[in-house]
């Protein structure tokens, strides 16, 4: 990887903790239970925990996820990109169908990207319809878009089900676009297999889907093979200046 974006990515790293740090010292909300059954020590590391994995999880992972596109070779890349697509009457139908049987547990089979995806392809008819559709991430790479919905790594099935119905709709304008689901960490081991998070199950194949990506998959994708483990070295490195900060706050 480039210098100039592991010291780019560094900063995002650092300034998330910088921010953490400030947003602390603004008052707190009032929690009489809280204060009345724990310690200071404790409210304040469950404060700066739930600062910083907010921050961490919207707004840095965007910008260090855009910033390893740029460095694997794409031409382009940016945040909460907007995408006007055209689809059928019928398209817009069979994905919202398809949405409502995956949520009430209708759906009759397995999730699986490509018979879901076909299911919509089918579906074409003469009148149209546009809408719009916001990527937490998109990129150019040797002329073709990407699109990735970022989530928290344990979503709900909310969340993953208006993803998928994003990236539905993306396919079905153009199926030559690259569309993810991505979990930039694994919290239940190495691999894909290993993931264990129950409740959006139903929504994809987490083990199998190509368009979900986790961990690994999800860094590898974005930068080329090794992305993962050099980005995790980075924030090691930054982790030696970050943990002398906020051990000098308390």
């Amino acid at each position: 990887m480039d210098a100039r974006y592991k010291d780019e990515i560094a900063h995002e790293f650092e300034l998330c903790i910088t921010n953490t740090i400030s947003r602390l010292e603004k008052s707190d909300t009032h929690r009489p239970f809280h204060s009345a059954l724990l310690s200071e020590h404790v409210l304040f590391w469950s404060r700066f925990e739930r600062s910083f994995s907010t921050s961490f999880g919207q707004r840095t992972i965007e910008r260090v996820s855009k910033l390893v596109a740029l460095a694997g070779g794409a031409e382009a890349s940016g945040n909460q990109k907007e995408t006007y697509v055209e689809l059928s009457h019928n398209q817009l139908a069979a994905i919202d169908s398809h949405i409502s049987l995956i949520r009430t547990g209708g759906l009759g089979r397995p999730p699986n990207w490509e018979i879901d995806l076909a299911s919509v392809l089918n579906r074409v008819s003469a009148h149209g319809e546009e809408t719009r559709v916001i990527s937490d991430l998109w990129w150019l790479k040797d002329g073709r878009n990407h699109y990735m919905s970022i989530k928290t790594v344990k979503p709900n099935i909310d969340q993953t089900a208006e993803a998928k119905r994003d990236l539905l709709k993306l396919k079905a304008h153009d199926e030559n676009v690259g569309v993810y689901f991505g979990l930039y960490y694994n919290p239940y081991g190495d691999h894909k297999s290993d993931y264990a998070w129950n409740p959006p199950m139903g929504v994809f194949d987490f083990h199998r889907d190509p368009v979900v990506l986790i961990g690994r998959d999800y860094w590898d994708t974005l930068g080329g093979i090794g992305t993962y483990d050099q980005v995790l070295n980075i924030a090691q490195a930054v982790g030696v200046r970050t943990r002398k900060q906020i051990d000098g706050i308390r």
